[in-house]
């Protein structure tokens, strides 16, 4: 849903069909649309531009506010996109996807260092001084695992 009908043509170009666009919608009317939907549909996705959408994007499952000034834009959101990368919309998403699998993988690998520090530990085959420098090791291992691969995924996706 719009504020007016300046972005129609812009909208209708990125999302190729007018037909789902309203316009003219108050914020009230905004988050009521997404609780409609989410009731209908599930889950939604609601992209705004400006804090009259703060209420829907809090509401939806997922919320992301375009703007051309990403430092000084602080909406209650999820994500916040940069308003010339719009029309790309779709590889954000598929990032997000792909950080989420980096996320679970980073808990995995964690949860598998753990068990074996812990195994090793209770068995006494590991010597507290051994498992003085294995704990940060962990942490740095994890965070260097997460850091590229999300970076990884990043260039690969063209982001």
């Amino acid at each position: 849903s719009g504020d007016n009908e300046g972005e129609k043509k812009n909208l209708t170009e990125i999302f190729c069909s007018a037909k789902n666009l309203l316009f003219n919608q108050t914020p009230f009317e905004k988050l009521n649309f997404v609780k409609k939907i989410q009731k209908e549909s599930g889950k939604v996705l609601m992209i705004g531009d400006g804090l009259n959408d703060a209420g829907a994007l809090k509401q939806a499952s997922g919320g992301f506010a375009v703007t051309e000034d990403v430092t000084a834009f602080t909406p209650a959101c999820d994500a916040i996109l940069y308003g010339g990368n719009i029309s790309i919309l779709d590889k954000f998403l598929a990032f997000a996807w792909d950080t989420k699998k980096v996320i679970f993988a980073s808990f995995t690998i964690s949860f598998i260092y753990n068990i074996v520090g812990l195994s090793l530990a209770v068995s006494a085959n590991l010597t507290p001084l051994f498992a003085a420098i294995l704990m940060p090791l962990s942490s740095v291992t994890v965070v260097a695992f997460a850091t590229f691969t999300v970076r990884w995924l990043g260039y690969r996706r063209g982001l």
